[in-house]
């Protein structure tokens, strides 16, 4: 007895030991995602050291924007595991390669096809799955055809035999032996023979152990027969047990980041701040996104494993350009005999022209390749042209328009595609200043109302003709911190008519306004915050129970927006100094982080982003109120 636990122990343990050998792998392999791996292996470890307790599939479910490597890690993790052989990936947006049709129409047809045996582990990957939405945005019910036995694999991994097929076959026969009775004896073409994929998919769901040119050599009495039997047998027996999978479910939630700071669908966000964000995303902004494109039950059987992918870090994007460099100067090197070292000013513009957080990593490797897979075979021939012998060294160094090679004393520039550097570069001076102003006074006015700097300031943007603010998120918004939240939105047009007078105010606050609208009209129509309590709305359906009359609200908005315009213009002439601080780091900088806009400004600023306004203190003088006077009628003349 003492043995066979110690054998146990043993085997334990050694499972365990490759789990952290195989999470030791990946991290090495993966650049930024350390948490998310070891959240991964966590998640899988019971399935992987003690798969005899498994008695349903083990559904671990990964988020997060495209090109963050969700589904690089479930291959990486398959192969490492050993279960190359016996994982299947599911492309849930109905484009799926590798399967005959009628085969990828299902996923048990998909997983018959693979090296997944009925009642053994295997490793299932439902990628895209955010496309395999059953609602539309007004939770109307939409038609999917494919892969609808999804759900009863992730409720117990028990799927049933497909009956309509069986029923299609059925009706074949019936139609044939209808044509035989008509036709002359001997004209064979009424005869019914079963195709190809109907003997694969009757071999599967009958689980006949018979090869299938037998199957399809079946007689229509033969095949009736075998279709009786399996329908007088009971089909519970006839299930095909899936339960011991490990399923990934891989997709990107658009919904999950709606409420982030508005450098979410810029591409130029800072790649720090934006992981910042990401990184305070849980499991439930997980299920409240897909509330959006699921039933309530079908995100129930996607389980409680949400691992969320926060976007990647400076620093891990800085590995894989490194990572990258050392392989294109290796290669390029290797086959020309020299030594190339690539500088860290071209890292540098390799970064700046292929960094977009929001975007993953795929624009990064797009860059790469374009800029070194260009760059060093012309470098590389240029140095053997001057005279390079084998093992010498080549440099490359880089500008904001080329890069630089150097082989001993002499040098040669090589144009390079950096065309996202230069169109950062505002060479106009007008457009600068006018840029400079106008985002200075945004982030001065929401620094005074909110007490927190801005997340991010950039007047250097790629994506669009512009500039913008980005601010932290808020789970709860006062009605004061609306009102403050209006001001600071009219605050970059406040900003222009100080230092610029009324006639040269831009066009470039047309979206501020319209946002500054919204949030207005929201308050007063919506949230209850002016005279009316009431919901005001516009209607189209005769049971919608609202108020209609939205032309009362137009004057109090107008009246609301002057007031918060007048204030934000009140703040900037009180903090001239602090304006002008901020617009000159602007001009020289092009960006700047709330450190920095910290030390510009000498303001006092908090650096919890999650602060909210004092309602546990005013809860607190309530009660005291309340105890002091007694009653409610004392409570009330307290406030």
């Amino acid at each position: 007895m003492s043995d066979s636990r110690h054998e146990l122990r043993a085997k334990l343990a050694h499972k365990n030991r490759h789990l952290q050998e195989v999470a030791a792998q990946l991290k090495r392999e993966l650049f930024g995602i350390d948490a998310i791996i070891d959240r991964v292996i966590d998640a899988v470890r019971a399935w992987v050291v003690m798969p005899e307790l498994v008695t349903r599939p083990v559904i671990v479910c990964l988020w997060g924007l495209t090109g963050t490597g969700k589904t690089q890690l479930v291959r990486r993790l398959a192969q490492l595991l050993g279960f190359y052989d016996r994982f299947v990936e599911v492309q849930m947006d109905g484009f799926s390669h590798g399967a005959s049709w009628r085969g990828a129409q299902s996923i048990s047809g998909m997983l018959s096809q693979s090296g997944v045996r009925e009642g053994e582990p295997g490793i299932l990957a439902l990628d895209e799955f955010q496309r395999f939405r059953t609602i539309d945005g007004k939770r109307n019910e939409m038609r999917v055809e494919r892969f609808q036995d999804v759900w009863a694999l992730l409720s117990d991994g028990r799927l049933p035999p497909s009956l309509s097929l069986l029923g299609d076959i059925e009706a074949s026969l019936a139609d044939a032996a209808f044509d035989a009775e008509r036709a002359d004896a001997d004209e064979s073409r009424h005869r019914f023979r079963l195709r190809p994929w109907e003997a694969q998919e009757l071999q599967r769901n009958l689980k006949l152990d018979l090869p299938l040119m037998e199957i399809m050599a079946w007689t229509p009495e033969q095949l009736q027969q075998r279709l009786r039997e399996f329908r007088d047998s009971g089909q519970q027996q006839w299930e095909t047990d899936y339960s011991r999978l490990l399923v990934f479910v891989c997709g990107n939630l658009d919904e999950m980041y709606e409420d982030l700071a508005t450098s979410v669908d810029d591409c130029d966000s800072d790649a720090d701040t934006f992981h910042a964000m990401t990184a305070k995303l849980s499991v439930i902004d997980v299920k409240q996104a897909l509330n959006q494109r699921f039933k309530p039950e079908q995100v129930a059987r996607l389980g409680n494993e949400h691992v969320v992918y926060p976007s990647l870090s400076r620093r891990a994007y800085e590995q894989l350009i490194e990572q990258g460099c050392m392989r294109y100067a290796r290669d390029t090197g290797e086959r020309c005999g020299l030594q190339i070292d690539v500088g860290a000013s071209v890292r540098e513009q390799i970064y700046a022209n292929g960094v977009f957080p929001a975007q993953g990593t795929r624009p990064l490797f797009s860059s790469l390749h374009a800029i070194l897979g260009a760059t060093l075979p012309k470098a590389a021939l240029w140095a053997m042209e001057q005279g390079a012998a084998p093992g010498d060294l080549v440099a490359l160094t880089a500008d904001e328009r080329a890069v630089v090679v150097q082989w001993r004393d002499r040098m040669q520039s090589i144009a390079a595609p950096f065309e996202i550097t230069r169109l950062r570069q505002r060479n106009n001076p007008d457009f600068r200043a006018l840029l400079a102003v106008h985002e200075a006074g945004h982030g001065l006015v929401h620094a005074l109302l909110f007490r927190r700097a801005p997340t991010e300031i950039k007047i250097h943007v790629a994506s669009f003709e512009g500039g913008y603010n980005a601010y932290s998120s808020r789970k709860v918004w006062s009605r004061q911190n609306q009102l403050d939240s209006i001001c600071t939105s009219l605050a970059g047009r406040a900003a222009e008519l100080l230092v610029f007078g009324p006639g040269m105010a831009s066009s470039g606050a047309e979206s501020d306004l319209r946002k500054a609208t919204e949030s207005a009209a929201r308050m007063l129509r919506h949230l209850g915050h002016g005279e009316r309590i009431g919901r005001t709305d516009v209607s189209c359906a005769s049971e919608d129970n609202l108020c209609t009359d939205v032309e009362a609200s137009n004057a109090p908005i107008e009246a609301l927006l002057q007031v918060e315009h007048e204030r934000a213009l009140r703040l900037l002439r009180g903090h001239r100094r602090e304006l002008l601080g901020l617009v000159d780091e602007l001009l020289r900088q092009g960006q700047m982080t709330p450190t920095r806009f910290a030390q510009v400004t000498g303001l006092a600023l908090g650096r919890d982003p999650d602060v909210l306004d004092p309602y546990a203190q005013r809860l607190a003088s309530f009660r005291a109120a309340a105890q002091a006077a007694g009653g409610a009628e004392g409570v009330l003349l307290a406030f």
